[in-house]
């Protein structure tokens, strides 16, 4: 019983850490913080939401605070691009 409730409080760490470090996405460039560069992914047999959370996982490995797809196209293989900034 020990095991389970520690197990479960590194889950509920571990998923509240993650929302704290989300980027935001955002539709234009946010005022007071700089381009801090690109990101890119790409998805096999995906729809364009999947692609969606992929640029914002990579958005926020990167440290990023918010970011803005720039481009987002394909139809079996999706594929997008995304500017960060901090």
């Amino acid at each position: 019983m020990k095991n389970l409730t520690k197990a479960f409080a590194v889950i509920a760490l571990t998923t509240a850490s993650f929302a704290t470090f989300a980027a935001t996405e955002v539709n234009s460039a946010p005022v007071g913080q700089q381009s801090a560069g690109m990101v890119s992914a790409s998805t096999n047999n995906s729809d364009l939401g999947t692609l969606q959370d992929k640029l914002a996982a990579k958005a926020a490995q990167e440290g990023a605070s918010s970011y803005r797809i720039i481009s987002a196209g394909g139809e079996n293989h999706m594929y997008g691009t995304a500017e960060i900034y901090k």
